[in-house]
């Protein structure tokens, strides 16, 4: 099978059996110059007549519109989506590449021009288990203990199946399912569906989560007003001090004795 991104953007990969490595990193097979990606991001091989990807670490890495965690098959037709980079899985027989679109000379470096978005939200673990931990919000996921949830979550207080979220237009909506200990936005508990926008926290019992919009984090840093910088006086030198001081002890000589003359 081979990999191909949209637009041209990187030549076609075989994917053959040897380990192709997807990231930032020089020693990388795929390397992908965008925010997001890790040095070594995700691994594509071939094992037993199948395909696999396992990203690596914490990286952000999405099939077919779900985020996997650990070692997933991959098939013709498949969309992977590596951080802000997306590509397609297609078969090798068909020779159709999609031809790389031609750069000024001394301008290509081998890199993925960025083309494709990361997905409009993702929730950043900010306590418990998912703590540090990034997960792209496509579509409709479930969140809760159980394996077969889209979102994990190893915590004895997490319900097998405890909440649900969708994209909408405006946000993303958040659904309990019936949960035990509930499931809470900005400290208020869901009962039936909750909107969320950028910047709400989620709370599953003691497991939170920040929903975050990359967009809108990138147009918030756009608008910042720069930190005004505070004037600071220039000290004066020691040589100027000397020099004042100077001055008023001879005055007072001066007065001194013009007052002993008689002349004041």
């Amino acid at each position: 099978m081979k990999l191909l991104f949209p637009n041209g953007e990187h030549d076609a990969v075989e994917i053959g059996p040897g380990d192709v490595l997807v990231g930032a990193g020089a020693d990388c097979a795929v390397m992908l110059a965008a925010p997001g990606i890790a040095p070594q991001h995700c691994k594509l091989y071939e094992r037993d007549g199948q395909t696999f990807a396992q990203p690596l670490g914490d990286a952000v890495t999405v099939l077919n519109g779900k985020q996997i965690t650990a070692e997933a098959s991959i098939k013709p037709g498949d969309l992977l989506l590596f951080a802000r980079v997306g590509a397609r899985v297609v078969a090798s027989a068909p020779a159709a590449t999609v031809p790389r679109r031609s750069l000024p000379a001394g301008e290509e470096d081998g890199r993925t021009r960025v083309r494709m978005a990361l997905p409009k939200f993702v929730m950043r673990g900010v306590s418990g288990p998912t703590f540090g931990k990034t997960f792209g919000v496509i579509g409709t996921l479930t969140l809760g203990r159980s394996a077969e949830c889209d979102i994990s979550i190893a915590s004895d207080e997490i319900s097998r199946h405890h909440a649900k979220l969708q994209v909408v237009p405006d946000g993303v909506m958040v659904e309990d399912m019936g949960s035990a200990n509930g499931t809470f936005v900005n400290n208020q508990r869901v009962h039936g569906s909750t909107l969320m926008r950028h910047g709400d926290e989620l709370r599953l019992d003691t497991v939170r989560f920040m929903l975050m919009s990359p967009a809108a984090e990138a147009t918030s840093s756009a608008q910042r007003p720069a930190e005004p910088v505070a004037s600071v006086a220039p000290a004066k030198s020691g040589k100027s001090v000397w020099i004042i001081v100077a001055l008023i002890v001879i005055a007072a000589i001066a007065a001194a004795v013009l007052r002993h003359l008689g002349k004041i």
